[in-house]
């Protein structure tokens, strides 16, 4: 499910947006800041600062979870089933193993949501389908650059 190719996208994303439900079918989607794929079934996301996610997942397992490469304006909608590891369960150092390096001591990592996939879709700015002619990547990084007013490295 969660082929090289969305690990790869997961990668070079800087963010990812996880969406929950309340108890009263109320949406939230939250920035999360550190995040990995564990293996093909799983993302893992780090409860740093997320009260509200982590509480929704009480009412419902249901998560939507997405993150884009914002220069190349792609990526994934990851659709799943989550749950949460707190850092006194037995399970937790298993699943934090790969967001402990990202967190560093500067972020206390207070537990982990697990996603298990259930679908993947890509995520692809509208001028990829709208202007294939004239949409590259190569042509949004420029664009994106120019908008963040940020430039490459050596250049």
């Amino acid at each position: 499910m969660l082929t090289p190719d969305v690990q790869q996208a997961a990668s070079r994303s800087v963010l990812c947006w996880l969406a929950t439900v309340d108890a009263h079918g109320q949406p939230n989607v939250s920035p999360k800041e550190i995040f990995a794929v564990f293996d093909a079934q799983h993302l893992v996301v780090a409860n740093i600062a997320s009260p509200t996610s982590v509480r929704n997942l009480q009412h419902s397992p249901k998560v939507c979870l997405s993150f884009i490469d914002i220069f190349v304006q792609k990526g994934c909608k990851v659709t799943g089933r989550a749950r949460y590891v707190a850092r006194a369960h037995a399970d937790f150092a298993h699943w934090a193993e790969p967001l402990l390096p990202l967190a560093g001591p500067r972020f206390p990592l207070h537990g982990v949501i697990v996603v298990q996939a259930l679908a993947v879709e890509p995520i692809v700015a509208p001028s990829y389908r709208l202007y294939p002619e004239d949409t590259t990547e190569a042509s949004q990084i420029a664009s994106a650059l120019k908008t963040y007013g940020v430039q490459r490295p050596g250049t």
